[in-house]
């Protein structure tokens, strides 16, 4: 597969090579020391989510705050999406910086995304299904949420929406990055760079 950096230091976007015949086609979405080694990032699922939307969902911006933090791998396995990640570690050279990456189950191309960085996406079509490989088991209370229209981050959900998008009430309260950051709910840069160099330290040879 290709695994190639985004726009946001530490995401990056896995392109598999399909192998089609006539009977459909196959597919790996992840391999641990391939990614390992093209990125440097040490990736363990622990926890499987799905999540299923109907057409102009909006869900996010979501992270996990550190300790315990929690990398994902997504991947769209029904439908197609627009996914979105953004760099939201306090005293990151690219912070506020986003990158957008199209999602299809016929494509099967995923998003590999660091510990720190805040994801969310819109459904493009009806039934549209998301999955996430976690790093990390749920941990009540740690889950951050940034409100997806925060003026100062300008993010392209129009690209994606076709219509008046559906969100959470949690999503539509969330408050904006300074509210965040202010709240301590983002992490520190060099706080995530650490946790990055501990589990590869820590990684298994």
């Amino acid at each position: 597969m290709g695994i190639d950096e985004m726009a946001v230091p530490d995401a990056y976007r896995l392109t598999p090579r399909l192998i089609r015949d006539q009977r459909g086609s196959f597919h790996e979405s992840y391999r641990y020391r391939e990614l390992a080694r093209a990125t440097g990032h040490v990736f363990r699922p622990l926890q499987v989510n799905y999540s299923v939307s109907v057409r102009n969902t909006l869900r996010g911006l979501h992270g996990v705050t550190i300790p315990p933090g929690q990398a994902k791998l997504v991947t769209c396995v029904r439908g197609r999406l627009l996914d979105v990640v953004v760099d939201l570690r306090l005293g990151s050279p690219t912070f506020g910086v986003h990158d957008t990456t199209l999602l299809s189950a016929e494509e099967g191309t995923g998003v590999y995304i660091a510990e720190g960085l805040a994801h969310g996406f819109v459904a493009l079509t009806d039934d549209a299904c998301i999955s996430y490989l976690c790093s990390t088991e749920f941990v009540p209370g740690t889950q951050f949420d940034i409100n997806p229209f925060d003026p100062e981050l300008a993010l392209p959900w129009e690209r994606g929406l076709t219509g008046r998008p559906l969100l959470s009430q949690k999503d539509e309260q969330a408050p904006t990055v300074a509210q965040a950051a202010r709240q301590g709910l983002l992490a520190h840069y060099d706080e995530c760079l650490a946790l990055y160099r501990r589990l590869r330290a820590e990684a298994p040879r």
